[in-house]
């Protein structure tokens, strides 16, 4: 299974989506969004692409009234987690956070296969030793906004393989 993991979109609803898109064409089957949203607003062209949305907030809050309203009216398509989310998707455990310091966290615990996180705009794939003695993977798509960086990037995801690979969002 194919996912996309997007973060930081910042209210920048196209591009999301834009990324999304690119995804979808890749054979993506969900998408992970790791953090500051901002409006439901923001989700909207996403979510016409059908593709389940996995979403938590960040630092950047939003407005959670209405991303929580849009997830109800959302067929089950939007699952808003709110803080931080464990899930699981092709058997592959997985916690979402924005923050960086609480993936890092959550990796070296062992518990997921996979860790997803945001808030620093940086792009990031690694393997994180756990205290059991294996590797989790840590993975932070920077920011699909291209905020503060050179360019919008987002990461493709095979949990099959447990392949990712970091892309910048085509202009």
């Amino acid at each position: 299974m194919k996912i996309c993991i997007v973060s930081d979109s910042h209210d920048r609803g196209q591009m999301l989506a834009a990324a999304v898109a690119e995804a979808k064409t890749a054979g993506a089957e969900a998408v992970i969004h790791c953090g500051d949203l901002i409006g439901g607003n923001t989700l909207r062209a996403a979510l016409k692409l059908a593709l389940p949305l996995h979403v938590v907030h960040g630092n950047n809050l939003g407005d959670p009234v209405a991303i929580a309203k849009l997830a109800a009216n959302s067929g089950g398509l939007l699952c808003y987690h709110g803080m931080d989310a464990a899930i699981e998707l092709a058997g592959r455990r997985i916690f979402i956070t924005h923050y960086p310091h609480i993936g890092r966290g959550m990796a070296c615990t062992g518990d997921y296969d996979l860790v997803c996180c945001g808030h620093s705009h940086e792009a990031l794939v690694v393997q994180q030793a756990s205290v059991k003695g294996g590797q989790t993977w840590l993975i932070n798509p920077g920011t699909v906004a291209g905020l503060g960086v050179q360019a919008a990037t987002w990461i493709l995801g095979d949990l099959d393989r447990m392949n990712f690979e970091i892309l910048t969002l085509a202009s």
